[in-house]
């Protein structure tokens, strides 16, 4: 992949968590989370890369269990896992922030901040890697768009289906207060 010197502008095509697309504004990448099952028992999403016509490959897949308990994830061809385990809580008195072990080896934090975004930053570091902006309230409706962006630093395209999973995670936590 060209390196532009730019993140990647993933614009959020719904803005909802039970299924959309992540599509860049300079066409490097896209991404779309699609929910492949729902019962009572329980809710199973995947997200995909459609970057390129040969590639629709799983990124991750998020089973969720019944009454929007978490459930397990699974990274590419790897384990399924607890989300709770993979998703940790970054401190016993914040509820707002969670971190995880990425395929790099390295931890990330997502906290979600006073203003209602959603930022990820590296554990140790504290550098920034992808902030998820949510549409401002009184902003017009767009045309094909929720106006949510989902920005990743050009330096983590190889993290951006971990990146997405566990943002989703944190979303599900927020909006059914987990």
């Amino acid at each position: 992949m060209s390196n532009f010197g730019l993140p990647f502008f993933l614009e959020d095509t719904t803005g909802r968590i039970t299924g959309t697309e992540f599509v860049d504004l300079h066409n490097r990448m896209h991404l779309c989370l699609r929910q492949t099952l729902r019962d009572a028992h329980r809710v199973a999403y995947v997200i995909y890369d459609l970057s390129s016509r040969q590639s629709n490959r799983a990124l991750a897949t998020l089973d969720f269990g019944a009454n929007n308990a978490l459930g397990t994830i699974k990274i590419g061809d790897g384990e399924h896992v607890q989300m709770g385990q993979y998703l940790a809580k970054s401190g016993r008195y914040v509820s707002k922030s969670r971190k995880f072990r990425a395929s790099d080896g390295q931890d990330y934090r997502w906290t979600l901040q006073s203003n209602g975004e959603w930022l990820c930053t590296n554990a140790k570091s504290g550098y920034h890697i992808a902030t998820y902006s949510m549409k401002p309230a009184g902003e017009p409706h767009y045309s094909g768009s929720s106006g949510c962006m989902l920005t990743v630093e050009e330096a983590y395209p190889h993290l951006v289906g971990e990146l997405l999973a566990s943002l989703t995670i944190m979303r599900h936590i927020e909006q059914h207060n987990l």
